[in-house]
């Protein structure tokens, strides 16, 4: 029997320029996760500003955390997966959701992630989501198998992050029906304890 009680994902926006596209893909998913009956909390450096990383949020004393991390800590704390939407720069993993990332350990671990990857051109991020999958493994919020890569996103989605083809929709659902059974069944293990 699979649960069914609604998620807690964290969406995290790789990207801080002005005229970013992933933006777009961000609020795609965030209203596919609500549509499906989950909460999905945009995370969105352009909004934080986390300085460059100096300490990560476990070396400040208790309650000695700028605000900013704490929220972040609580909201990852709750969390049940964590969702990547990265861009490609230069084919590696932009700088804002490396420094984002960064800032945490713990907070990740036992929990999937998924990842969202685009670009202007044809490999829709593909490069860059390799590497992140390295890191993510490392930081203990492993990926899912599958990735949702959007080639040539200004053509792909619309304004308002809707799709304007159909291979899009298509291999988001099947994007999320896996990040949704990854994480309900590592939420479920999380009750059972975890090995350290």
């Amino acid at each position: 029997m699979s649960d069914t009680t609604p998620l807690t994902i964290a969406v995290l926006l790789g990207s801080v320029r002005v005229d970013r596209q992933g933006i777009k893909a961000a609020r795609l998913l965030v209203s596919a996760l609500e549509k499906r009956g989950h909460e999905a909390v945009l995370v969105d450096p352009m909004d934080i500003r986390l300085p460059l990383l100096d300490r990560m949020y476990k070396e400040y004393p208790k309650g000695g955390a700028p605000v900013e991390l704490e929220r972040l800590a609580s909201l990852y704390r709750r969390a049940d997966g964590f969702l990547l939407v990265s861009a490609e720069y230069n084919h590696g993993v932009p700088p804002a959701l490396k420094n984002l990332l960064d800032h945490f350990l713990e907070e990740y671990f036992w929990r999937p992630s998924a990842i969202a990857c685009y670009s202007a051109g044809g490999f829709g991020g593909v490069r860059a989501a390799m590497q992140l999958r390295m890191i993510l493994g490392e930081l203990g919020m492993p990926s899912i198998p599958s990735l949702f890569s959007i080639p040539r996103i200004g053509e792909a989605l619309a304004d308002d992050g809707q799709p304007r083809d159909e291979r899009t929709s298509q291999q988001m659902a099947g994007f999320l029906d896996e990040f949704e059974w990854y994480a309900q069944a590592l939420r479920q293990q999380r009750v059972g304890g975890t090995p350290y």
